[in-house]
């Protein structure tokens, strides 16, 4: 009698565990997926504080590994190799093997921009909890895919080594030169040495060259009231002045500190100097990616596509732009304006640490908007939340040329550049977003 109990025990626990266990699903990937990766990387670099140019190249390279991922299987979108400047083929997907490419593609993503930041272990948070679901869910499909995506996490990390960025981590800082009265010098209130004077050394990604799209040359400097340079000088002067005749309360002002998105700025209490991080121009367009993805409904591919798209001419675009900037290396309104008409006066947003012109935010706002409305169409009304987290309210845009001009004439309205960077800026990124929408095939 015994055996037969034992035999039933047994058999009870059998049909127990066997209740228990699920068959291996097939894992889901959904653009919220990336949506929250690419928040992931946003929220990480606000925190370690990366500079503008710096938090291009995040976000450009694992765009890039997983587009190039789901361009195997895609009906839509093509490889970005023989576009991308010295890009190769990535290692090809057995389909035999059971690989779940978007999959990888969202490891991929992941992975990366681990790589690329500093506070890794706020990205492992996120991997580890992923990873840990996955396993559970189809081990085997996880274990494959994740297997492929190193595969090509280690062929984008050579070529992405190959950008001459770890070299400009190790070349001089940008000199001053005190004796001219027409450059740069380092803006209260930390006074801070110039960012990334080396960065026309990166490798572009489409670009044949940093100089390829090169602004007209601005104003001569000059203090003879006559002059194009005075006259500038005067207008974001007299702009200030009249936009904070009411206090804080004008539309001016609140268009300048929406699309303020300077991760320097540096905050002074009695002895005490800390920073308030914020965005950059860049995830600010990033956002407004997301924003236009969500809109339109998109699936995994057209998502990684808008991201990796806007992600490259933003990187460009900063390349393009800083090339200009140390070249031309023209002094700030700040301190043009407290050296020669009056020394108590303060922009209302704080001024960057590097040269004035061209406008970085106009440069970068152009060529995102180009590729935006390639992607999206034209007059694509959207509410834009992404300043919401730093306390600002959403704005409305009838498009993303509407956008790109509001968020570069914030840059008059907040006393940092004069209107030929903020002009000749946009018009600058807007060559080069045509420039690269056509390459891409948009």
């Amino acid at each position: 009698m015994k055996p037969l109990k034992t035999k039933i025990y047994l058999l009870l626990i059998v049909t127990v565990l066997a209740s228990c266990s699920k068959p291996a699903e097939h894992i889901e990937v959904s653009p919220e997926l990336f949506h929250k990766s690419v928040d992931k990387v946003v929220e990480i670099m606000i925190h370690d504080i990366f500079s503008p140019p710096v938090a291009s190249r995040i976000f450009a390279y694992p765009n890039i590994a997983a587009y190039e991922i789901l361009a195997q299987k895609s009906t839509k979108f093509k490889t970005l190799q023989g576009k991308l400047n010295q890009f190769e083929s990535i290692p090809k997907a057995d389909t035999t093997k059971g690989i779940n490419l978007e999959l990888s593609a969202v490891i991929a993503h992941m992975e990366i921009s681990k790589n690329l930041i500093f506070s890794e272990d706020r990205m492992a948070v996120l991997q580890d909890s992923l990873y840990a679901q996955w396993e559970i869910k189809n081990k085997e499909e996880f274990e494959t895919s994740k297997e492929y995506a190193f595969k090509v996490i280690k062929h984008i990390k050579q070529w992405m080594d190959q950008d001459n960025y770890n070299q400009t981590r190790t070349m001089s800082k940008f000199t001053v030169d005190t004796d001219d009265p027409s450059r740069w010098q380092p803006t209260p209130p930390s006074y801070m040495d110039g960012i990334e004077p080396h960065w026309n050394q990166i490798r572009p990604f489409l670009l044949d060259s940093a100089q390829q799209f090169m602004p007209a040359r601005h104003p001569e400097f000059s203090l003879k009231k006559e002059s194009k340079f005075y006259e500038e000088l005067m207008e974001v002067y007299n702009v200030s002045q009249e936009i904070t005749k009411n206090g804080d309360e004008s539309e001016e002002i609140a268009i300048a500190r929406f699309w303020d998105c300077n991760p320097f700025v540096s905050v002074t209490r009695g002895h005490f100097m800390f920073a308030t991080k914020k965005i950059s121009p860049g995830a600010h367009w990033i956002g407004i990616t997301k924003i236009a993805a969500r809109k339109t409904n998109s699936d995994v591919e057209e998502t990684v596509n808008a991201y990796t798209k806007t992600s490259i001419a933003i990187a460009d675009a900063f390349i393009s732009c800083w090339d200009e900037k140390y070249r031309s290396n023209l002094i700030r309104p700040e301190t043009a304006i407290n050296q020669h008409l009056d020394p108590d006066w303060l922009p209302i947003l704080q001024t960057p640490p590097f040269p004035e012109y061209t406008s970085g935010h106009s440069v970068v706002s152009g060529a995102a908007s180009v590729i935006l409305t390639e992607i999206f169409g034209d007059e694509f009304y959207f509410d834009d939340d992404t300043e919401i987290p730093f306390g600002l309210p959403v704005r409305s845009f009838k498009s993303f040329y509407s956008a790109s001009s509001e968020a570069a004439i914030s840059r008059l309205y907040g006393g940092i550049h004069y209107r030929a960077a903020i002009e000749n800026g946009l018009k600058q990124g807007k060559d080069l977003g045509h420039f690269e929408a056509k390459k891409l095939d948009l």
